[in-house]
């Protein structure tokens, strides 16, 4: 049987942390997919091709370095990647991630890796290099296998649970510049020592959201969004957080939080909620800091990264 030239992939948005989760929880939105094509090149090493201005260097790419990884395990000569940028780039909505989980899946079918799920997010997470300077997997985890994902490291871990059936989300996008290697600098931010009413209380919160997953309550959930660690000192790159979050609740959210490193916000509402109602309010809450946002109406998905 002739073996593949080339191969294509796509891998959802996703938002991480949600809150208490800092670096172990992240879920899977409908509202963006990257599209990645991997094919065998006769050139040695990776060449990027990408659209939406992000870097093309096979080392500042993350979807490159997926490639560069994964042809060191296939003992490949040479690969092109081609990049299609939908998830909007250094918002907080997972884009790295998107591209590194469709390019570990399309590298896993060119390069006949036979990978498990959790292979394939370690590969993706090779990626993260590029945005975030470490391996971290929150993202890529929930942009690999879809729906809602709890990560556990050392060894790595994922445990994935599907969301409360008619969860709606709304994502307010800033119009703002975002600084080079924003995600890294914003990590930056995080105390790697927590005080211990700050760690307990993000261990409650954590708990709690768990068990609002598990029960399909998606105002647990929102409820326990509540973040005492990576929150505060990020709240200077994201001073339109708390009027819009209070405008959200009384619009009918759930729960708000910043979205990944930010600066973009998210919010979860249940079923039945006036998700246009809620973005609305969140709008307004931008404005009242005079930043103009898009509004983004989504829901969780079950679908990870799969063949395009």
């Amino acid at each position: 049987m002739r073996r593949a030239r080339s191969a294509t992939a796509s891998a959802p948005s996703t938002t991480a942390n949600l809150g208490s989760g800092f670096d172990v929880f992240g879920m899977a939105l409908d509202a963006f997919r990257d599209t990645v094509t991997v094919s065998m090149s006769a050139s040695r090493g990776v060449r990027v091709v990408a659209d939406g201005g992000v870097p093309a260097g096979a080392r500042s790419n993350t979807a490159g370095l997926v490639a560069l990884a994964a042809m060191r395990m296939a003992g490949a000569r040479g690969l092109e990647v081609r990049v299609t940028k939908r998830v909007p780039v250094g918002m907080g909505m997972g884009s790295s991630a998107a591209s590194a989980a469709a390019a570990a899946v399309a590298c896993d079918r060119l390069l006949s890796l036979r990978l498990r799920p959790a292979g394939l997010v370690r590969l993706a997470g090779t990626g993260e290099r590029a945005s975030a300077g470490a391996v971290h997997y929150d993202n890529v985890a929930a942009a690999v296998l879809g729906g809602f994902v709890i990560v556990r490291t050392g060894p790595l871990d994922v445990v994935r649970m599907a969301p409360p059936r008619g969860m709606r989300c709304c994502v307010a996008v800033p119009e703002v510049a975002v600084p080079p290697k924003k995600t890294a600098a914003s990590r930056g931010l995080v105390p790697r020592r927590p005080r211990l009413e700050d760690a307990t209380a993000n261990v409650s919160n954590a708990a709690a959201l768990v068990a609002g997953m598990a029960r399909g309550d998606t105002a647990l959930v929102g409820s326990a969004m509540a973040d005492a660690i990576a929150e505060p000192p990020r709240r200077a790159s994201v001073p339109w957080l708390e009027a819009a979050r209070r405008r959200a609740v009384r619009a009918g959210a759930a729960g708000v939080a910043i979205s990944g490193a930010g600066p973009s916000i998210v919010a979860v509402a249940p079923a039945g909620a006036d998700i246009g109602a809620i973005g609305e309010a969140m709008r307004r809450g931008l404005a009242a800091s005079r930043v103009r946002c898009r509004i983004v109406e989504c829901r969780p998905t079950a679908r990870g990264a799969a063949r395009a």
